[in-house]
């Protein structure tokens, strides 16, 4: 009886044995049927996996011509990309710096079989040397991202956004906004900002920067000021410009100051002293906007140049007659970029600040003239843009209040 039970555990476990022997044997024979695949990757509208990779940088003293003869093209095909092919692809115009791809056979031969040339991060050039040549243009797919921030103004909105690592753009696109309605020449401590943005976001990884900004709210000496982006749809020749919660256009007929990011270093003053002069009354009846040598200067409003040239103490300036009341004028430029005569249009670059006349220092002065009396133009009721047309106002309104909502929701910093 003993052997019989000692008999029947043994077989057991013998039939365990196999069982287990049979489902590992399945297993590893599972195992070895699995293939590792990898992933397609795909980019310029290629597949990758088909070719083999070279990326590049163009170098200071490469040519088109030499980048892929050292990559085995003939140069009867380079000739035929140049001459034929350039209206659409400027062999002359690679620019050092500028990324670029070779895609070549997986033979032994490696034949290049593609040239990719990444115009900047978002277009690029494709010449297709397989079969018959082709050159063509193309973009990388770019989504747009929405996002928000805000900041507190310790020294300058600049400093402030740079402290957060905001992209420098939005301190450009915010004084391109409040350009007429806040003078960022006097932020002062404890100004702050909200805003909405879209940022690109290109091939679904790649950060593309800051596309446009769509709402902004700014609190400027305790005032709030709000800003709405607003194109209308359906308008041939519209063009986007920004609006207040009212529907108030933010432009004016003229900018704040015509440079960006400067300071005031001396202000319209009738009854100005100075030493240098035995304290005599010397008014000055401009505005000096401190600058490095260089900065350009903008026409402050669209106008006709009436004077450019060099007289005295003014150094070399532009003078601009805007309408029957309003003409400015420039002063101490480094040179002028517009002639007697030219029309020009509000944000054009008309100079750049320089040292030329009676100056200490680089500056331009500038000067606001209303129906023929130079006047202060920070102390005067300036025009404003042309009003929203009602039939725009609906669908203003539609855009602008969830908008509105998001500004309101950012925590105040």
């Amino acid at each position: 009886m003993i052997y019989n039970k000692l008999n029947k555990v043994v077989l057991g476990i013998f039939a365990t044995f196999l069982m287990l022997m049979g489902s590992c044997g399945e297993e590893n024979e599972t195992t070895d049927s699995d293939e590792i695949v990898d992933p397609i990757i795909e980019e310029y509208g290629l597949i990758l996996n088909d070719f083999e990779v070279v990326r590049d940088t163009v170098m200071t003293g490469d040519t088109f011509g030499g980048i892929l003869s050292n990559h085995g093209v003939s140069q009867a095909k380079i000739y035929e990309v140049a001459t034929t092919f350039r209206e659409v692809f400027d062999v002359r115009k690679i620019g050092v710096g500028r990324p670029y791809v070779l895609l070549k056979s997986k033979d032994s031969f490696a034949q290049t079989q593609v040239f990719v040339y990444e115009k900047n991060r978002i277009e690029y050039a494709v010449i297709d040397f397989r079969d018959s040549l082709k050159v063509y243009h193309e973009k990388k797919p770019v989504r747009l991202i929405e996002k928000t921030a805000s900041g507190v103004i310790k020294s300058s909105l600049s400093e402030t956004l740079s402290s957060q690592e905001l992209s420098p753009y939005l301190a450009e696109a915010m004084s391109d906004i409040y350009a007429w309605t806040i003078n960022f020449f006097q932020l002062q401590k404890g100004d702050y900002f909200k805003i909405v943005y879209d940022e690109r976001v290109i091939s679904d990884t790649i950060p593309g920067g800051v596309a446009q900004i769509k709402a902004a709210y700014f609190s400027h000496k305790g005032e709030p000021f709000y800003a709405f982006r607003f194109l209308p749809e359906d308008e041939d020749g519209a063009v986007p410009d920004f609006y207040d919660e009212q529907s108030n256009n933010l432009r004016r007929a003229f900018l704040k100051a015509p440079v960006k990011f400067s300071r005031i270093s001396s202000r319209y003053n009738l009854k100005r002293r100075i030493a240098h002069y035995g304290y005599k009354v010397r008014p000055h009846k401009g505005t000096d906007f401190a600058a490095p040598v260089g900065t350009p200067i903008l026409a402050t409003a669209d106008g006709v140049v009436t004077k450019a040239e060099r007289l005295g103490g003014n150094g070399i300036y532009v003078k601009i007659r805007h309408n029957a009341t309003y003409e400015t004028q420039y002063l101490h430029m480094k040179k002028y970029n517009v002639k007697k005569g030219q029309r020009v249009r509000q944000g054009n670059v008309i100079g750049w600040v320089g040292m030329t006349g009676n100056t200490s220092g680089p500056h331009v002065c500038y000067r606001f003239w209303k129906n023929g009396r130079q006047v202060d133009p920070f102390k005067t009721e300036l025009p404003k843009a042309e009003p929203m047309p009602a039939k725009f106002k609906p669908e203003f309104t539609e855009l602008m209040l969830p908008l509105k909502d998001k500004l309101d929701c950012i925590a105040t910093p």
